[in-house]
Formats: structure tokens, sequence, C-alpha cells
């Protein structure tokens, strides 16, 4: 009978001897100082397959570890991440995480799975991540996050002889964190950048455009338009022609929000709140917009 406190973990490590890290003046500090570490779906699912491979105190300390900001740096390359973690040594600790690259045929299953789910590319090419696109994945049999010790090879020159140890659970975190702002981070892990997934996708979209007889359009099929030079045509400038006149449009709010910005990111040297700051004007000048528009239209002639 197992005694009263047991665990698998403390009787197969050996027992931990706390000590206190060597302070980092600019380290990496995580966002997150208390409670859930990541906000969006696929940034906990990364986290949590590092849940199965760790016992919860080294987990907790590496926790401890990314909040305090004793990582002192991250490089992420396809299938490796590189990183220096401070710990109670004056010299830093080195780790090295390896998530096995999907190889070509993997990465065109997955395109070819992808480009069939229309609403799937265009989400990924308007830099979103699709909430179910795990299950594209799995339906082809790729693995997207790790799912066994087998997928993901960790090391770190501590004398901790556990692995994973608190140092690669630092770093693990703060790539959590990394992926929670850009999920395309953990696409780049697995083999492919975000560039290198689009241009996948619109060679697919071409392809099926060119197979149904719909070619896109080029520069040299567009047929030359005669106009006049804008100064002969500033009194008119803002009049509709005829050939406009039953153009349908349809007024209203974008059906992604701030498309640009999420394409290409918030720069590094903007504070943490921009963000948020351009949904609330991006919001307001919509709505002003709209307003303007159809009260223009509910003008009598």
């Amino acid at each position: 009978m197992a005694k009263r406190g047991w665990s698998y973990y403390e009787s197969y490590w050996p027992r931990y001897e706390p000590t206190r890290p060597i302070e980092v003046k600019d380290g990496i500090k995580a966002k997150s100082q208390r409670g859930e570490f990541v906000k969006n779906w696929w940034a906990d699912r990364w986290i949590g397959a590092l849940t199965l491979l760790m016992d919860p105190g080294r987990l907790s300390r590496g926790r401890s570890y990314a909040r305090r900001g004793q990582v002192i740096e991250i490089n992420i390359a396809p299938g490796h991440v590189t990183s220096r973690v401070q710990g109670s040594r004056p010299t830093p600790y080195k780790v090295n995480i390896r998530l096995k690259p999907l190889d070509d045929s993997q990465w065109n299953q997955v395109f070819d799975a992808l480009a069939e789910q229309a609403i799937f590319a265009a989400q990924l090419l308007n830099g979103e991540m699709p909430p179910d696109i795990e299950q594209v994945f799995e339906a082809v049999k790729v693995p997207l996050f790790p799912t066994s010790k087998g997928d993901l090879q960790t090391e770190c020159s501590c004398p901790d002889w556990a692995n994973p140890c608190k140092h690669i659970a630092a770093v693990y975190y703060l790539l959590g964190e990394r992926f929670d702002e850009d999920p395309f981070l953990l696409f780049e892990l697995r083999g492919r950048s975000k560039e290198m997934i689009a241009a996948a996708l619109r060679e697919r979209r071409a392809q099926e455009l060119e197979e149904a007889g719909e070619m896109p359009s080029t520069f040299e099929a567009v047929e030359a338009v005669q106009a006049s030079a804008l100064g002969e045509c500033l009194d008119r400038y803002w009049a509709l022609n005829a050939e406009v006149a039953d153009l349908a449009l349809n007024i209203s709010y974008p059906q992604v929000g701030m498309a640009l910005l999420k394409r290409l990111g918030v720069p590094d040297f903007l504070e943490e709140g921009f963000a948020a700051l351009m949904a609330r004007i991006y919001d307001g000048v919509t709505s002003r917009a709209l307003e303007v528009a159809f009260a223009d239209s509910a003008r009598p002639e």
C-alpha cells in the first residue's frame, strides 16, 4: 500500500534541492504573471503536451523561471529551438528543443486537405488560425502538436539529469506565448513558414481555377482604358458614370476585423495594448463610415 503523500515522480526522481537562480536584468519575461499562461487554443495545446512529459514540480519551477525572466534568448528555426537560460551557476545553460519537421509528402497532404476547405484556406491566407485546423492534420494522419516523447527531443546543459528539466520547461512556456501571438511560428517549427504556406495554397487555388476554365486575371489580360487627365475632370470627380450605375455594393462591417494587422502582426517595438487600442479605433471608424454612408443614401435628391 502506497504511503500517504507518495507520488510516482518523488519516488522515481532524486529529491530536488532548491537553489536560487542568478537574476537576469534583460531576460525574456513572460507576459502572464499569474493564472493561465496562454489565451488561444493552439498555444494551450502546445503547453498541454509538455504536462504529459514532466513531473509537476519541475513544471512549476519552469513556469516560475519564465515569469522571472531567467530565459536570456530564444531562437526558432525549422524543427529546432535553441535558447540560453540563467540558473544558479554563473554560466547560462544551453537548451535545445527539437520537433521533427514534416516532410514534403506530409505537407502536400496537409495543403491538399486545406485547399479542399475554402474557409480554412481563406483564414490562413488572411493570417488567422482556423479553430478546427487540427482536425485537418488528424484526417491525413500528420501530427501538428507533439503527442509523445518521441515527437519532442529536448536537452539542457544543466546538472539535473531529469529531462525535460525546469530550464527546458521555461523555454517551452515562452514558446507557448510566442505561438499565442503568432500561430504560424508553430508551422515554421514544423518546417513551413507563413509565406510558404500562402504560396502553396495560392498555387492549388490557381490549379483549381485552371481546371475549371476560370483563369485569374493577369496584367497582360487587362484591357487598356482611355481616361481623361485628372485636371480635366475635377468638376465631376465624385460622380458615377453609367457603367457603375447598377453596381451592387454591400456596405457593412468587414468579415474579418483588422485583417491587415492580423496578417502582418504587431511590431515588437509597440506596446502590448496596441492591438486592443487599434481594435477600438477600427470599430469607431467603421461605425462612423457606415453612419455617413447610409445617411448620404437616405438624403432626398
